[in-house]
Formats: C-alpha cells, sequence, structure tokens
C-alpha cells in the first residue's frame, strides 16, 4: 500500500473530531493494517540450553512446582518482551519437575505440546492415562484435557512447552480451572493410546475426524528411525534435508488443531533459502550447527532453541548431520488460506 495521504490543517482537524466519537479514518492507517508482505515485532532469536538449564536450576530453589503450578521460564521473543510471546502466535518456554515433586492436575482451552530435553522416566497424564516421557518424546496436551505431571526418578526433567496462548489470548476464548487435586485418577493403562492408535490400528468404532490426536504420546525413536529410512530410500529436500509431520491417525490431518509439528533430518551442509508466513519454534535434538535468519546467524546445538520469524528468509547448515524438531502455526493459516511458502533465492 502507498504511504498515507499528505495531512493538512482541515483533515487533522477532522480527525480529531471523529476521534472523539471513537472513530478512525482507514486511509491514514491502512498502509499499517494491509502490509505487501508479513511485517511483525518478532525477531530472530536463540537461547542456548545450558543458560536455560542453569536459571531454572536457581529457579528450582526458589519455588516448588506446586507452589507455581507450572515451574517454566517463558523463552520471550526480544520484539515482544513483556507479552510472554515467542512468536506473534505462540508461546514456548521450558519446564523443571524435579526428583519427587508433581505439577498439580489443570485444565485450560490453550492446546500446549511437550518435547522432552532432558531426563528419563518422569510422566505426564492426560485425560486419566500416563505417559512415561523420554528425550526427544513430542506429547499432546488436548484442550480442556486435565493433565498433571510427576517425577519420579532421580534426575530433573526438563522439556520445551508450546501453547498457543497467544491465538487464544486475541481470540478472547481463554477458560482454565484446577481440579484441586495434585495428580487425576489414572483410568487407563499407560500407554494404551499409543496401543490402540498407534500402529495403523484402531478401534473399530473411533471416530474417522476429530480436531486432535487421540496419540499423545510420539516417541523419538519411532521418528528417528523413520527419518533414517527416508534417508536411505529418497534423496534430501535441498530446503528441508527429510522431514516429517507428526499427524491425527483419525484423518491424516494435523496432530493438533492450532499447533503444526516437525521433525527433520539435516545432512551435513547447507540448505537451499526457503521462507514462509508460519513463525517457527525450532530446538535442535542431535548434531550441530547454525541458521542464517535474513542477515542474522544463530549458532545450535543439542537442546538449544531459535526462532524463525515470519517470511524472514531462513538457511539451516549443519557442520554434521542434524535433526531438528519444531513448531508453527501452519494448522491455522491452511485452514484460512493463508499459509504461503517460497523456495531459493526469489
Amino acid at each position: 500500500m502507498d504511504k498515507p495521504p499528505v495531512e493538512t490543517p482541515e483533515r487533522r482537524a477532522f480527525y480529531e473530531k471523529i476521534d472523539k466519537q471513537n472513530m478512525t479514518a482507514l486511509w491514514t492507517v491502512m498502509s499499517g493494517l494491509v502490509t505487501p508482505e508479513p511485517k511483525s515485532d518478532c525477531r530472530p532469536v536463540g537461547w542456548r540450553f545450558d543458560e536455560i538449564r542453569s536459571a531454572m536450576i536457581e529457579a528450582g530453589g526458589l519455588i516448588t512446582a506446586k507452589e507455581a503450578e507450572r515451574r517454566v521460564l517463558i523463552l520471550e521473543n526480544p520484539g515482544l518482551r513483556g507479552q510472554s510471546k515467542t512468536t506473534t502466535s505462540l508461546y514456548a518456554g521450558v519446564q523443571l519437575v524435579l526428583p519427587g515433586e508433581v505439577a498439580p492436575a489443570h485444565r485450560h482451552a490453550q492446546s500446549a505440546l511437550r518435547f522432552v530435553l532432558e531426563g528419563s522416566g518422569a510422566y505426564t497424564a492426560v485425560s486419566g492415562e500416563k505417559t512415561v516421557m523420554r528425550p526427544g518424546d513430542f506429547v499432546i496436551t488436548p484442550q480442556m484435557a486435565w493433565h498433571d505431571h510427576g517425577n519420579e526418578t532421580d534426575a530433573p526433567m526438563f522439556w520445551l512447552d508450546g501453547l498457543d496462548i497467544p491465538l487464544v489470548q486475541f481470540l478472547d476464548a481463554s477458560f482454565a480451572e484446577g481440579l484441586g487435586e495434585d495428580c487425576q485418577e489414572i483410568t487407563r493403562e499407560t500407554g494404551q493410546s499409543y496401543a490402540e492408535f498407534g500402529h495403523n490400528l484402531m478401534p473399530v468404532d473411533a471416530p474417522r475426524g476429530g480436531n486432535v490426536s487421540p496419540i499423545f504420546n510420539y516417541p523419538y525413536e519411532e521418528a528417528r528411525a523413520t527419518l533414517e529410512t527416508m534417508k536411505r530410500g529418497q534423496p534430501h529436500d535441498p530446503c528441508h534435508g527429510w522431514k516429517l509431520r507428526y499427524t491425527n491417525p483419525l484423518d491424516g490431518g494435523w496432530a493438533m488443531p492450532t499447533i503444526g509439528t516437525f521433525i527433520q533430518l539435516l545432512p551435513a551442509g547447507a540448505t537451499t533459502p526457503y521462507r514462509a508466513t508460519d513463525a517457527t519454534v525450532f530446538t535442535c535434538v542431535e548434531g550441530r550447527g547454525k541458521s542464517r535468519i535474513g542477515d542474522e546467524e544463530i549458532a545450535w546445538g543439542p537442546k538449544d532453541i531459535f526462532v524463525v520469524p515470519a517470511w524472514w528468509p531462513v538457511v539451516h547448515e549443519a557442520a554434521e548431520e542434524a535433526v531438528l524438531f519444531s513448531f508453527s502455526d501452519r494448522p491455522v493459516q491452511e485452514k484460512l488460506g493463508l499459509w504461503r511458502e517460497r523456495r531459493g533465492n526469489v
């Protein structure tokens, strides 16, 4: 859009008059509302896990998981400070549950994912079923599902939280409540959801659709094995390497209604430049490398986290074979017909 029309004394007087009536002239703000390309204050940024871990251990000595309800350090985007946002539409944080602790049961309208960074053997309970969490596992907490976390091991557990908090907040659709108990009643066997839906089988009377996957723990070992099979069987994509999206077995769609989740294997070397409208949060699972995002460069290694804002060109350069997990708001954009990508230097 072109720049706003020139302001004259008569026009300024008119704007001041209608301002008192809670009105604004569209032509004075059009260029900022309808932009030629995506434009926001979201910035490329990275966090080193060793620094996050150190701060979280310090927090563990200051407040319990029960008192905090969720002991999480929010990863705030530097262009969006004070808003609890990691991208314009998504929230990310790192959660710590120490040995013997329970993060009490609650539920909320926001969809949540967990991606395990460190520790093995703690659990998340969702809707009456426990799942054991191991590094690299992707765990879903659906909207308004009761969930609590516990650590019965002798080591701290750290995981990346991703939620659609900014999106739900924008829509004014937030609801939340506590159960009033530390732990919900367990009514299903551990691993039952994956047993029923995770092997190209499902109960005969299961619904044929649904906005969230009935599987709530996607094990890393299986995703990693699939990436290896792809690597042996087909050439890599120049922008993504070998990349998978997590799906809902009921309909083949996204595993979550508002958050798309992905895992990819990068060969050593640089990818072709790529940009898309879905700002994306990445975490490194294996390997080391760096990502050039516009004119900025972010180095990463295992468990480090970084953000690629919407429509910023990115080139990933793996120093060695690497695995990245990522999430974005692509399902929402696709549903609304807004998602767009561009490959190469165009």
